[in-house]
């Protein structure tokens, strides 16, 4: 029975991503997708626990930027804020570049983020 587990936790199954969403789904004809992973329940669980870190930042950053919206001078806690969700956009794309399909590799290569070449 184990073993059955087991190969069901790294079996790799299709699903359908959109990052503005935030959304994993197994069924693409649900709502709008921008990219199409595959992925067992490990490597899903590792995007999911980034899409909520993402969300985390993201309201943590319209928090802090909402006090001030027309603020001066940028802070350093401005940067810090910009840093770290740039930071997990860059593991979002690298993580969803690994699990993508060819198409999802190469719009993922267009895309400009990652300056030093390919992700592999």
């Amino acid at each position: 029975m184990a073993n059955e587990q087991d190969e069901s936790y790294y079996a790799r199954k299709p699903y359908y991503v959109s990052v503005q969403a935030g959304s994993i789904l197994e069924d693409p004809t649900v709502t709008a997708y921008e990219l199409e992973i595959t992925a067992n329940e490990e490597e899903l669980n590792r995007l999911q626990e980034l899409f909520e870190e993402y969300s985390t930042m993201d309201e943590a950053q319209a928090f802090h930027f909402g006090k001030a919206p027309f603020g001066g001078a940028t802070t350093d806690s401005d940067r810090v804020i910009n840093a770290g969700t740039d930071r997990l956009i860059v593991d979002i794309y690298r993580l969803l570049y690994e699990l993508g399909t060819s198409d999802t590799k190469h719009h993922i290569e267009t895309m400009g983020l990652f300056p030093e070449g390919r992700l592999e």
